[in-house]
């Protein structure tokens, strides 16, 4: 049973950053926008996390500054799909393609470079109890902050009145239109909150994680995000199950790889992406067995108020 602890524990750290970019997809996705642009907002959001730590020494400020930069970037994805009515899937890609070419010579110089980043901060008692303890509550500050935000966005899309009106315009946003939401400041300010968390996915990978700077060192975790919001089914809890289940074959490889494995370190670096394979297989199975019924229904499409149906 302890061998397991630190390879567990591994599996939470290595699937915090996707759990984040994830949780900002589900966010943005239940307004009814797609973003395919995750992997080079969280490139951005990791450089600038990097850059800013390196030249403040706070990290808290480097994570504020990613989240800034993350919605930032996004912006413009909001302002081409939902004022202009821009097809989302391409303005996505561009946003995944730029932000990929920023981040590499933005950071051309810092390859190699560390920071002290945040460390582990132990909470008392809960750090303690056997098994779950060193598990769940021996991580950086970060860590306990996604534990919040999954909790708080279940609590948020299920019980409130903004989150209710958040899925009434990803569901029908005519209909929600006719009762006086705003359709379009609500699509704005979810897609950017939403960019904004999946920056702070890529800032942990610097900041934390590893406290270096790397070239293109999310290794498409973005895309995996992608995957990650169909197979939670938009829905934050299951979000969380899958990160850490996607970071638990990440860290199982990384340990294979340590110990001397005479499987081929290209071969163990695939598990992570077949996995996301194998996932999104059985999506398009069920999807196809009409077994998935939670996806947003209007999203990818642009809305405009003065059309009728």
């Amino acid at each position: 049973m302890d061998i397991l602890i630190p390879i567990l524990a591994a599996a939470v750290r290595s699937g915090t950053p996707i759990l984040y970019a994830t949780l900002g997809e589900i966010l943005t996705e239940k307004s009814g926008v797609l973003n395919l642009g995750l992997e080079g907002i969280m490139l951005m959001g990791a450089f600038t996390g990097f850059a800013v730590s390196m030249y403040t020494g706070n990290p808290w400020i480097a994570i504020a500054a990613s989240f800034l930069v993350g919605m930032i970037i996004t912006s413009i994805h909001g302002f081409l799909c939902i004022t202009m009515g821009a097809n989302q899937v391409v303005s996505g890609l561009a946003l995944t393609m730029a932000g990929t070419g920023a981040s590499s010579l933005l950071g051309r110089n810092f390859i190699g470079e560390t920071i002290t980043g945040l460390g582990k901060m132990h909470l008392p008692f809960l750090s303690e109890i056997p098994f779950i303890g060193p598990i769940l509550f021996d991580h950086d500050p970060l860590v306990y902050i996604s534990y919040f935000l999954v909790l708080f966005m279940c609590f948020f899309l299920s019980f409130t009145k903004s989150g209710l009106s958040l899925r009434a315009v990803g569901d029908s946003p005519r209909s929600a239109d006719s009762v006086g939401i705003s359709v379009v400041r609500t699509r704005y300010f979810y897609t950017l909150i939403g960019g904004g968390i999946v920056a702070i996915g890529g800032a942990y990978m610097s900041v934390a994680y590893t406290k270096m700077w790397g070239d293109l060192m999310t290794a498409g975790r973005g895309w995996i995000a992608v995957a990650l919001v169909i197979f939670a089914i938009w829905h934050p809890m299951r979000a969380a199950f899958g990160a850490y289940l996607f970071g638990g074959v990440e860290a199982f490889q990384l340990r294979l790889q340590a110990a001397g494995t005479t499987i081929p370190t290209p071969l163990l670096m695939m598990l992570p992406y077949i996995l996301t394979i194998t996932v999104l297989l059985v999506i398009s199975i069920r999807e196809g067995k009409g077994l998935i019924f939670e996806a947003p229904s209007s999203l990818g499409q642009p809305f405009y108020r003065e059309e009728r149906e």
